[in-house]
């Protein structure tokens, strides 16, 4: 595996000296906005390159048909405490400084406990065969490449796109059209789920507010 040192976006910190934080990357859905274009999966395969067979975000319709049907894009959420990187028996997965989970490739076994371990079903494998026989385990990456030199044909090859490297954000959110994918800083980003919560107003039907306050 390659080492190298890869620049992480940081966002100025409260204390003496302005001293600066590494940014927590995030992703918020927003599933009052989502319209099931299916963009973001196409500019996803695009930018990756990714394998056919493998969705790195896939748009989830719950309650199809039905009253309330709701559409959500499913990336992997890039967790802070990350189930898959606990259960993982070869460290192959980890988190990086600023938060993005990482797969290194070469160092899966594709057992498959990181698929059960995670809630949103992020770990793809190439084939559906019993234990040690599913193929090396791919994931959504954040646009953030992998642990492999930054910009290398190796890279590129192994792990797509490395967007975050250049100052950008990943694919999926910078296609959305109706910005129900959001990525960034996490103080960012709550700040934007802050803004359209109070938009929204207890009385809108914001998402998730009945569940939460029983009313």
């Amino acid at each position: 595996m390659a080492t190298s040192n890869i620049t992480i976006p940081t966002r100025t910190a409260s204390g003496p000296e302005g001293k600066h934080a590494p940014a927590r990357m995030k992703f918020y859905v927003d599933v009052r906005r989502c319209i099931e274009c299916g963009g973001c999966e196409i500019a996803c395969k695009n930018e990756n390159d990714v394998p056919p067979g493998i969705a790195r975000i896939r748009v989830v319709t719950v309650n199809e048909g039905q009253q309330g049907e709701t559409n959500v894009a499913v990336p992997c959420m890039h967790c802070s405490n990350a189930p898959c990187v606990s259960v993982c028996p070869v460290d192959a997965l980890f988190n990086r400084a600023d938060g993005i989970v990482h797969v290194n490739k070469e160092t899966c076994i594709g057992c498959g406990y990181c698929l059960y371990a995670c809630p949103f079903g992020a770990p793809q494998f190439p084939k559906g065969s019993p234990f040690g026989k599913r193929g090396v385990m791919d994931k959504c990456t954040y646009c953030a490449g992998g642990p492999e030199e930054p910009f290398s044909d190796r890279e590129q090859e192994m792990y797509g796109s490395n967007r975050i490297a250049e100052g950008k954000l990943p694919i999926c959110a910078s296609v959305c059209s109706t910005k129900a994918l959001v990525a960034g800083d996490a103080e960012e980003v709550a700040n934007v789920v802050r803004a359209r919560a109070a938009a929204r107003g207890s009385t809108s039907g914001a998402w998730g507010w009945s569940r939460a306050y029983n009313n």
